[in-house]
C-alpha cells in the first residue's frame, strides 16, 4: 500500500470522517466507548473538538489536533476505541476499523458553519431521525444550549408525507 501524505498546517482545524471496517454497523451501540477514546486521548495530547457525530459505521470530528499530528490522534482513538470493545466481545483478532481516514483543511468560517451543519444534519439524512435534535451521539444539542441553533433547525418536514419532492 501506499504511503498517503498528509498536509498538514499548523493551527487549522479539520474536518475528519472514520469508518469501520467493511461498514460495521458497531459504533452507536457502543458510543461511550468512542467518546471515552477521545477524551482519554484529549487527555494526554490536548486538541480541540468543534462538532461531533457518531454514526453506526462511521464518525465524523471537526478537530483542531494544536500542535499534534492528527493522524496519531485518530489512530490512537481507534486503538482505545477497539481495545474497549474486543474486550467486551472477547475478541483477540481481526480489523474493526478501515485503514484510512478521509480529512478536509477548514478553509474559512463559511467552510466551518458548512461542515457543522453537515455533521448535525448527518443523522437526518441518513434516516435515523427526522429531527436532528433526537439523535443523542452528537454535539447538536451543546449547540442549541448555546443559543447557535432554534429547535426547529434541520427538522424534516413531514406534512407531505416525508416525500422528497423534485429530487
Amino acid at each position: 500500500m501506499s504511503r498517503l501524505l498528509r498536509y498538514f498546517s499548523p493551527g487549522s482545524t479539520y474536518f475528519v470522517t472514520s469508518v469501520t471496517r467493511a461498514r460495521m454497523p458497531i459504533l452507536v451501540e457502543h458510543a461511550q466507548f468512542l467518546l471515552e477514546s477521545i477524551k482519554e486521548t484529549n487527555e494526554s495530547l490536548y486538541f480541540d473538538i468543534v462538532a461531533w457525530v457518531i454514526m453506526p459505521d462511521h464518525f465524523h470530528l471537526i478537530i483542531n489536533p494544536r500542535n499534534n499530528d492528527l493522524s496519531d490522534i485518530l489512530k490512537r482513538i481507534k486503538l482505545k476505541y477497539s481495545y474497549k470493545y474486543r474486550h467486551l466481545h472477547d475478541l483477540y483478532r481481526g480489523t474493526l476499523w478501515q485503514n484510512r481516514y478521509w480529512d478536509h483543511v477548514i478553509r474559512d468560517q463559511a467552510d466551518m458553519n458548512n461542515h457543522i451543519e453537515y455533521i448535525h444534519y448527518n443523522p437526518v439524512k441518513h434516516g435515523f431521525v427526522k429531527n436532528p435534535f433526537a439523535w443523542p451521539h452528537s454535539s447538536i444539542n451543546i449547540y442549541l444550549k448555546e443559543g447557535i441553533y432554534t429547535k426547529d433547525w434541520g427538522v424534516q418536514d413531514t406534512s407531505f408525507g416525508g416525500y422528497d419532492f423534485g429530487e
